[in-house]
């Protein structure tokens, strides 16, 4: 019996044991300090003045663009240009072998000359039958016969001035002049070289200043425009370049395409750009601004702070509790790096920027408030 009792207390031993460790764990655990709020960083929503904003995407391109060729045949002899640089209407730029067509004016000229030396002799020698004829002492048929000579002479005289104005046209040809002021490219034929009609272009001059920017607009675009504007003087154009800086000078629209793309359904519409410095290239790719109507105040966040998730667009506000709320919002467009927002969140409202991944909404949070921009 005694044997029992004591097999009973070796079996319940390690039991009491177990139970006294347990309570001694909760009361640990209980005496832990919880965890502090997560630390986010807030940006208040504040309101600013906007103006209706349409964004597109274009391409710069020249208002006069223009391939010099050689309208003669020769061997190129000069090239009076420097590659890259500003040329003015009229100066020479290329100059083709001169010797062949000089010499085809001076025939010209002799033809003429003997020409004109014919003519003189046909009308002297018709002022001669016509008063023979008068007198009634010359035949009828001899002035017939010096009337005509003298018509073949007149002939004559002309098809030597048109060859020689032909003649003097192509020794002109063989002096290639800028048709516009603007930059000329690069020489694409070396001195020396035979070239002609079929040679192709020696050298392209694109005009700098001012220049266009074309881009499409849809028609949807359009209609949208046309309801926020009052006035077309009102509307400013931008560009924003690649690196994504703004273009120094504004510019303004002066055409709209009469026909649409049907592949696309756009029109096309051009602006006019200053471009003094040289900053806009022909052919370079740009973001166009369009900005017009009436000024809205709207609230505008970092658009870091912006979250996208099944249901659409949303923020993360702290409130005066420092507890985490989602704000479901409506979309305006890009100001900068900032969103404009339509609806969903009010004046002051304190928007999470940084953090959002640590925390849910309803939690405690530590906010860090920064100023907007910063």
């Amino acid at each position: 019996m005694i044997f029992n009792s004591v097999r009973g207390l070796r079996f319940a031993f390690p039991a009491v044991l177990a139970l006294l460790a347990g309570c001694g764990d909760g009361k640990q655990a209980a005496q832990a300090p919880a965890p502090p709020p997560p630390a986010v960083t807030v940006v208040q929503a504040i309101a600013e003045d906007i103006r209706p904003t349409f964004r597109f995407t274009g391409r710069i391109e020249a208002v006069s663009k223009v391939d010099l060729r050689a309208r003669v045949d020769g061997f190129l002899e000069k090239r009076l240009f420097t590659e890259g640089a500003d040329v003015k209407e009229g100066d020479l730029l290329f100059v083709i072998e001169k010797g062949l067509y000089q010499a085809a004016v001076d025939e010209a000229k002799a033809g003429v000359a003997t020409a004109d030396a014919s003519l003189k002799l046909a009308d002297v020698d018709f002022d001669r039958q016509k008063e023979l004829v008068q007198k009634s002492v010359g035949a009828q048929a001899r002035l017939d016969e010096a009337t005509a000579k003298q018509g073949e002479a007149r002939g004559n005289v002309l098809a030597q001035k048109a060859t020689l104005d032909k003649a003097q046209l192509n020794l002109g040809y063989t002096d290639i002049r800028a048709p516009i002021a603007g930059r000329i490219g690069r020489a694409n034929i070396a001195v020396g070289n035979f070239v002609g009609p079929s040679t192709g272009a020696l050298a392209t001059i694109v005009s700098q200043d001012p220049i266009y920017v074309g881009f499409p607009v849809t028609q949807r675009e359009i209609l949208a425009y046309r309801k926020e504007r009052n006035n077309p003087a009102e509307v400013v154009v931008y560009l924003q370049l690649a690196d994504g800086s703004r273009y120094s000078q504004p510019g303004k629209l002066n055409f709209l395409d009469v026909t649409v793309n049907q592949g696309t359904d756009t029109v096309l519409v051009r602006a006019t750009f200053p471009n003094l410095e040289r900053t806009l290239v022909d052919g370079q790719l740009v973001a166009i601004v369009l900005e017009g109507g009436n000024v809205e105040s709207a609230l505008v966040v970092p658009g870091q702070a912006l979250q996208l998730d099944q249901s659409g667009s949303f923020v993360l506000v702290v409130d005066k509790e420092n507890k985490v709320q989602v704000r479901r919002v409506e979309l305006g467009g890009p100001r900068g790096t900032n969103m404009i927002l339509k609806k969903g969140l009010a004046a002051g409202e304190r928007v999470v920027t940084e953090g959002i991944q640590r925390i849910r909404p309803g939690q405690v949070v530590s906010p860090t408030e920064v100023k907007p921009g910063a």
